[in-house]
């Protein structure tokens, strides 16, 4: 239980870090879309659905990289980054796939923004 209170923690100090930079409260999905831009450069006033979905799919693989699920492999023409996946996802029932997925996003933040306040 101490395990995930602490990761709970964690996640609501990065909230909150998020909330007072951009000024609303992001849930999963927009954490996520974030990284995807961060990683990509991608940014435009006006992104389609499949944009970002991509975005997204980018941010997935990102974040599990360091856990051994994924390996960049390159980056395509457009300078979008290209993955391949090392071994399954473990199957697990969705609350600890979510917790799993924020645990690899809070080292993401840390290991990214480590020398940064801002987030």
């Amino acid at each position: 239980m101490f395990v995930q209170d602490d990761l709970q923690q964690r996640w609501w100090a990065l909230e909150a870090r998020l909330m007072e930079r951009f000024g609303k409260k992001p849930d999963m999905e927009a954490i996520l879309f974030l990284i995807g831009m961060q990683e990509t450069g991608f940014i435009k006033a006006k992104i389609t659905k499949e944009q970002k979905q991509d975005l997204m799919h980018v941010a997935v693989c990102t974040v599990l990289t360091p856990g051994g699920y994924f390996a960049l492999e390159g980056k395509d023409k457009d300078g979008w980054p290209h993955f391949k996946q090392l071994k399954p996802m473990p199957n697990m029932p969705l609350p600890e796939q979510e917790n799993f997925l924020k645990d690899y996003i809070l080292l993401y933040f840390e290991e990214t923004f480590k020398d940064d306040e801002t987030v």
